[in-house]
């Protein structure tokens, strides 16, 4: 890779930022001008390996060329009629997405937390018309330490300060629960509940990964109570954990999944509330709705995604993979690694905090040619590309290692 020419370097271009972009992020001072695989290059050429692949939306690497010959071709063609008319591409992307999940219908959306207030919406309506629950006493329950997206009906049940403070008056109707604890979430639902919303893998909270059995239980549970499981797998899905989705380890259909990030492939902001008819069927014309949601250049992308995932290939490389990270950050254990979670290529990893921070950790990371993003404390995320080798995913461990041994 070379990367073009600018007439700004990395220090200039972050300076000019400064006073014209909203500081609402605290990215790694590296300024990426290119990328291909699993690794980006800066805008002086210095190379780094991926392994965040942008909170799992790079889960088959930067540009990949069966995506981006898909974005391609439908640029040419066609790219937004808005949902006042059909397009061409849409059923296809419906009926084997809808295909892909085991589900039967699919509602388009571009962002992730787009999919949450849709999966929001549609649940509330299903308690009202379905399970007759008396208008506007929905509740949703939900998990402590959830991440969801940003909006203000998703941080009103943020129990993260930084993501609520300030943003009140929040939106009633939703129970929170500790994540993990059936008994609690059974003690939560009662015959007002629509539903029940968690990620099958906490992603911002450290990448935790809840009790055997725990994902049954819900699903045994929503079942019982007569309301909804909805499941967000907007980071765990599409092949992160070593599974389409991160609830087939237990063998769990949900009523609803949200999916998002690696939809669009890196290429375009692609996301989708998938369900049963039953579900999604209580929608008509005029309740609900989207510009951009299901447009023609994301149906195409989004097709050939799907396309990739058919295959296996992809769900395979992260559990063989991640079986490789998993030896070898347990061999780091005790050698500045004081715990981890892991399920296929995604882990969450707590660094012993005499050595530093997980933006510490992260920054010394980067020197080193690798691109990793901290969470809270010293407890840092890895989620490399479903593409990276692993000569590559051997190199990132040695250069963790090498990290926490200075």
């Amino acid at each position: 890779m070379t990367a073009p020419a600018h007439t700004r370097t990395s220090d200039e271009l972050i300076r000019a930022e400064e006073p014209v972009l909203a500081h609402n992020y605290h990215p790694l001072p590296v300024v990426v001008a290119r990328a291909e695989g699993a690794w980006v290059e800066d805008v002086e050429g210095r190379r780094y390996l991926d392994m965040l692949a942008g909170y799992s939306a790079l889960n088959f690497g930067h540009r990949h060329p069966a995506l981006i010959d898909a974005a391609h071709q439908q640029l040419d063609r066609l790219t937004l009629t808005s949902r006042a008319f059909h397009n061409d591409r849409l059923a296809e992307f419906a009926e084997r997405l809808a295909r892909l999940t085991g589900q039967d219908m699919v509602l388009p959306m571009n962002t992730g937390a787009e999919a949450v207030e849709s999966g929001i919406k549609v649940a509330r309506k299903w308690a009202y018309e379905v399970k007759g629950v008396p208008a506007d006493r929905a509740t949703i329950v939900v998990a402590a330490d959830n991440f969801h997206g940003r909006t203000t009906t998703i941080v009103s049940f943020s129990t993260d300060e930084t993501a609520r403070s300030g943003f009140g008056p929040f939106t009633p109707g939703f129970r929170i629960v500790p994540y993990n604890d059936l008994a609690a979430m059974e003690a939560a639902v009662d015959e007002t509940t629509a539903a029940v919303l968690i990620e099958p893998i906490q992603g911002e909270a450290g990448v935790i990964v809840p009790d055997d059995g725990y994902l049954t239980g819900v699903r045994e549970l929503t079942r019982r109570a007569g309301c909804l499981f909805v499941a967000d797998e907007i980071q765990s899905g599409l092949g992160r954990t070593g599974r389409t989705l991160a609830v087939e380890h237990e063998d769990v259909v949900p009523d609803v999944v949200l999916l998002g990030k690696a939809l669009g492939g890196g290429i375009v902001p692609v996301s989708a509330v998938v369900g049963s008819r039953e579900v999604l069927g209580v929608l008509r014309p005029g309740e609900h709705g989207s510009t951009f949601g299901g447009n023609p250049l994301a149906a195409a992308v989004g097709t050939a995604v799907v396309e990739l995932l058919e295959t296996g290939e992809f769900q395979r490389r992260a559990a063989e993979l991640g079986a490789v990270l998993r030896e070898g950050l347990t061999a780091l254990l005790g050698a500045g690694v004081v715990g981890f979670r892991s399920r296929g290529l995604w882990a969450g990893v707590d660094v012993d905090p005499a050595i530093g921070t997980g933006r510490e950790i992260s920054e010394r990371l980067m020197r080193e040619g690798i691109l990793v993003k901290d969470t809270h404390g010293s407890t840092i995320r890895l989620a490399p590309p479903l593409t990276v080798t692993e000569d590559e995913l051997r190199s990132a461990l040695g250069s963790l290692a090498k990290v926490l041994a200075s």
